[in-house]
């Protein structure tokens, strides 16, 4: 630990990884703003543009907790490196797609590498430094997810208004590419070998991505069968009930693919709470306002991703003065005024829905969701021991990615009137403002209950 701490390329390492990392997220965001496109080219139903987004995400986060795990018993070195070439050969694939089954294939195969790449990243992040060091890499690489999703939508609108949507997609290549090249010179082998390495839980795996699998699709499918009907409540209930087989697996399993008392810990719970808020607020924030600048208004792309680029630097403003701030706030402090600055923000174009308000609301929004994302993954991850930090980054990984399915899905049903093309009325889109300010609101409250008073974070590398 104390030799990877002190490697004298680590910030040179942290930087390599945070861009691989930042890839990642904006092939969330990047897509949003070409979606409009790539339904009028491919034909795409609203499901199936949803499903865009979100078979990205849930492969990400339902596969993450085993690229946590392969990550702590194979190495992250090794895990990154063939996570981040799987990505980069889907993204080449998924560019390619003439048809919807193609871009959803693309875009799940896009997630295996992801869930791999993304928890192997982090640990070698962990392990690079100690103390106040993790701490300041900690708020980097935060403030490169919160605002390279925003900035995602900037990059989409000039790659969708300019070579196309498809290149959203082929820009992964080569920085995919160089990355490894690099990051294999750089990256120092583990140190230590687990001499007696237990079987993969790909049972457990399975049931967390199908259980997800299954209220992302009651979410999405609510929008043309209502949220009320026996298919929801199904669905709903065989999610539910997934779950609690994956519980009660985890705790039979042999290997299982992730300690449930890890999740039970104040800390970790509190930051997996918070980044899955944080991500469902933003994914929604960008999945609405592409649609709404481009349909409603009939902006073009390019256009559209210039009006989010206050939120880009809302997002790391508020990222970075939360990082400031952790020395001298409590957690409690921190964490619930992160979702308090975004529920106003949420509500202001809510309330009334014009390109000013929606571009001042959602700034202000996105100034708190930066602030959840930091204070989500120095919570989580502060106290975890060394050998626990491949399976706790996988953990808040996790979260993050399965907080950008359900944002996508459920704003997505609710705005489902005003995303059947141009000239839609807006009043789906307000209505989707409303439940994100809604589910704000519900964050402070949940946070003010969960989150420790008193203790400060943690600046150590290891309890």
């Amino acid at each position: 630990m104390n030799q990877s701490a002190a490697h004298p390329a680590r910030w040179r390492i942290l930087g390599l990884l945070g861009v691989a990392q930042l890839m990642l997220i904006l092939d969330v965001t990047v897509v949003a703003i070409a979606l409009p496109h790539i339904e009028a080219e491919l034909g795409l139903s609203r499901e199936a543009m949803t499903w865009t987004i979100s078979a990205y995400t849930l492969t990400f986060g339902g596969l993450m907790l085993l690229g946590g795990r392969i990550s702590d018993l194979v190495g992250p070195k090794r895990v990154m490196l063939t996570g981040l070439l799987v990505f980069t050969a889907a993204s080449l694939g998924t560019g390619l797609a003439g048809s919807a089954a193609m871009l959803v294939g693309g875009r799940i195969a896009q997630g295996v590498g992801a869930a791999l790449l993304s928890p192997a990243a982090l640990s070698l992040v962990v392990g690079l430094f100690d103390g106040e060091e993790r701490n300041r890499a900690l708020g980097i690489w935060s403030a490169l997810g919160g605002g390279g999703a925003a900035l995602g939508v900037l990059l989409g609108g000039l790659l969708t208004a300019g070579p196309g949507w498809s290149w959203v997609f082929y820009v992964n290549v080569p920085i995919g590419l160089v990355i490894a090249v690099v990051l294999a010179a750089l990256l120092p082998a583990r140190q230590a070998w687990t001499a007696d390495r237990p079987r993969l839980d790909v049972l457990g795996a399975v049931l967390v991505t199908a259980s997800s699998a299954s209220l992302i699709y009651a979410f999405i499918a609510a929008g043309e069968r209502g949220w009320l009907t026996g298919l929801t409540g199904l669905l709903v209930l065989a999610g539910a009930v997934g779950y609690v087989l994956f519980v009660v697996w985890q705790r039979r399993a042999h290997s299982p693919l992730m300690d449930v008392r890890l999740l039970v810990r104040r800390p970790v719970a509190t930051g997996a709470f918070l980044i899955l808020t944080a991500t469902a607020l933003m994914i929604a924030v960008f999945f609405l306002g592409t649609f709404y600048f481009q349909q409603a208004r009939g902006y073009g792309a390019l256009q559209t991703g210039l009006l989010f680029l206050p939120v880009a630097v809302a997002t790391m403003i508020g990222a970075n003065l939360t990082g400031r701030l952790m020395g001298r706030w409590s957690p409690r402090a921190l964490a619930v005024a992160g979702p308090a600055i975004a529920a106003v923000g949420m509500a202001v174009p809510a309330l009334s829905m014009h390109p000013v308000t929606v571009v001042a609301g959602v700034s202000v929004a996105a100034a708190g969701t930066g602030s959840m994302f930091v204070v989500a993954s120095a919570t989580a991850l502060g106290q975890v021991a060394p050998h626990e930090a491949g399976i706790a980054s996988g953990i808040v990984s996790t979260f993050h990615e399965f907080g950008a399915s359900l944002g996508a899905a459920v704003v997505s049903s609710v705005a489902a009137a005003s995303l059947v093309g141009a000239g839609s009325p807006v009043n789906g889109f307000a209505g989707g403002f409303a439940v994100a300010a809604v589910a704000a609101a519900f964050g402070v409250a949940v946070t003010f209950l969960v989150t420790p008073g008193r203790a400060p974070f943690p600046v150590k590398g290891t309890p």
